[in-house]
Order: structure tokens, then C-alpha cells, then sequence
């Protein structure tokens, strides 16, 4: 029988036709090539960020998914490996792809092998995919590639963003092959806690009234009454 491995491409380019989209298609198809050459094969789901954009403030506000971003943290959660590319900002990856990433489930990505890619009109820019991504999706406790995609204007016609597409599109394959991330959610996940944002909506609980906080936000402890005698 052959195994199909499911992989999920997270576009956060928002113009069309978008350089982000762009890169995350050449590291898709590479990986579809290899795939198919190992014996395997390849389903592939493109997650479009900006369609999600009308869904993302009540996700962000009160964690209430629409029907787009449902069908999105679905498909990431069966993915047996993820491509996520992102555009770069005033030196740093757009808002509408970190906040995506922000509020999914804390384990909805645990293990899986992910492709790391970005672009940029500079290639001042570069240092953007290991210094913000790598550390956000570390937190999220995937497996990140060792080798990271990053084309500026300039890198187009180079011949070593397809060295590095080949290099990166092979570590994702052996990653996946290895089976780490299906055994995690077939016999680990209920092992894990499952929070959404940074504190899993317990921020809310917060005493206001304590003296930690009364001092944190300018106030003064409550003096201590003295012990009865």
C-alpha cells in the first residue's frame, strides 16, 4: 500500500500574483517531487491567510473560529508536515501571519516537520526567518528544518534559492518519513494541555486585587493589621 502524507502550505501573501505564494509553491512542489520518487505520495492543502482575514479579529478577541479558520486548524492538525511563508515588514514577519500562528492551540503543531520561508524586497531582511519564525514555531514545539527559505528581489534568478529549496524540501521529507508527528497525535495527544493564545484564556482570572498587582499598576499593598493579642 502507499502512504500519502499530508502536507499543509500557509501563504500569508496578500497580493496577487504574491512572491510569498511563490516560494511556498517551488518548496511544495520539491517536496511532491521527492515524495513521489521515495515510492509515496502527496496531498497537499494551501491555507490562504487572507481569506481568513474577516475571521481573525473574533479568533484573536474571544477565540470563536469561523468556518475558514475550522477547516484551517483541521487540516493542520491531520498534516504530517507544514510550509509556512510569510512576507516581511519593516523587519518582521506581517501581522496577519504571526497572529494566525498566535492563536491556534499551543499543541495543534507539536512535532510536526516545517518548512520556514519568507520574502522581502531587501535582503537586509534575511535574518527575519531564524531570528522571529524560528523562535515562534519553537515555541509552538514543531520540527523546523535546519535549512530556512528566504528570497529577496534579487534571489529570483540565483541558483541558490533552488539549492536551498532542494535542501530544504529534503530535510522535511526525512522528517516526515520518520513518523514522529503521527505518533504524537495518535498515541499522545490527550498527553497534552491544549491551550489557545498565551494563557489559554486563564488571564481572565487574574486577581486585581492583590498586592502584586496593586503595585504593579501604581497603587499601594494594603497595610498588614496587626496580630490580635
Amino acid at each position: 500500500m502507499t502512504t500519502t502524507y499530508r502536507l499543509v502550505v500557509v501563504n500569508a501573501g496578500v497580493s496577487d500574483p504574491s512572491s510569498t505564494k511563490l516560494l511556498a509553491d517551488r518548496a511544495s512542489a520539491r517536496v511532491a517531487s521527492l515524495v513521489e520518487s521515495r515510492g509515496a505520495s502527496l496531498s497537499v492543502t494551501t491555507i490562504d491567510l487572507r481569506e481568513l482575514l474577516p475571521e481573525l479579529a473574533p479568533a484573536i478577541s474571544s477565540q470563536h473560529f469561523g468556518p475558514g479558520f475550522t477547516r484551517a486548524i483541521e487540516a493542520l492538525g491531520a498534516a504530517d508536515a507544514v510550509i509556512a511563508a510569510a512576507p516581511v515588514y519593516k523587519a518582521g514577519a506581517s501581522g496577519l501571519f504571526t497572529s494566525f500562528f498566535q492563536v491556534l492551540d499551543n499543541d495543534l503543531l507539536i512535532g510536526k516537520p516545517v518548512i520556514l520561508a519568507a520574502t522581502a524586497g531587501t535582503a537586509r531582511h534575511a535574518l527575519v526567518v531564524d531570528e522571529e519564525l524560528r523562535s515562534l514555531f519553537a515555541y509552538l514545539r514543531t520540527l523546523v528544518v535546519p535549512t530556512s527559505l528566504f528570497a529577496a528581489t534579487e534571489d529570483w534568478s540565483d541558483n541558490a534559492l533552488t539549492k536551498r529549496i532542494d535542501r530544504a524540501a529534503f530535510e522535511l521529507v526525512l522528517l516526515m518519513e520518520s513518523g514522529f508527528a503521527r505518533a504524537v497525535r495518535d498515541d499522545s495527544w490527550g498527553h497534552y494541555q491544549h491551550e489557545y493564545g498565551s494563557a489559554g484564556g486563564t488571564e481572565v482570572g487574574i486577581d486585581l486585587s492583590s498586592d502584586l498587582m496593586r503595585l504593579a499598576t501604581g497603587g499601594s499593598a494594603k497595610p498588614k493589621r496587626p496580630p490580635h493579642e
